[in-house]
């Protein structure tokens, strides 16, 4: 098995901690697209302190906040005071308009699948429909295959019965010629 390093890399107020075998694997836990490595972002931890609980649950990612939330606040950066506009004198003294609250917007309808689903009920009931069609055509063309071998053989013997019958006669006329012209037949 690969050796297993420790990395790391900040979200939000809080540092990632991941055992992996790569780079790779590291940033497939953290369900990052982007190569947080080559941009600075991720980084190979080895103080035993901060790796322990990481190669404890190798590929899981573990979270570790960074200071407390006084010192988090602290380091946020400091946000400009806002100037007061200034009024026209006659306005000085007029309280501001507030804005009138936008109504929340109508929540969308889940769209109507009765459509959807009569579609796939006519589509089910064609196929059926096909397959049942395509076996009763099936079985009319077994049918018709067996009447066609069935008539195929009576006319063999019919044609047979005849033939027989004309190479009779064809053989009594024969004999018959010869008598005439004073053959001996």
């Amino acid at each position: 098995m690969a050796k297993l390093k420790v990395y790391r890399t900040p979200i939000g107020f809080h540092d990632a901690y991941v055992a992996a075998a790569s780079q790779k694997a590291a940033l497939q836990a953290w369900g990052s697209e982007r190569d947080l490595f080559a941009r600075g972002i991720a980084e190979v931890v080895t103080d035993p302190a901060l790796t322990a609980e990481p190669l404890a649950q190798p590929g899981t990612v573990i979270k570790r906040s960074r200071g407390t939330a006084a010192e988090q606040i602290a380091a946020l950066p400091d946000t400009p005071a806002k100037t007061p506009r200034r009024q026209p004198d006659d306005a000085a003294d007029a309280p501001a308009p507030r804005p009138k609250p936008r109504p929340a917007p109508k929540p969308v309808p889940k769209p109507d699948r009765r459509a959807l689903d009569a579609a796939d009920r006519a589509l089910s009931e064609a196929e059926a429909r096909h397959r049942s069609e395509a076996r009763a055509l099936r079985a009319e063309e077994a049918e018709l295959a067996r009447r066609r071998r069935t008539m195929e053989r009576e006319q063999e013997d019919e044609r047979a019965r005849l033939d027989e019958a004309r190479q009779t006669a064809a053989d009594a006329y024969e004999r018959a010629m010869r008598r005439w012209k004073g053959g001996d037949g």
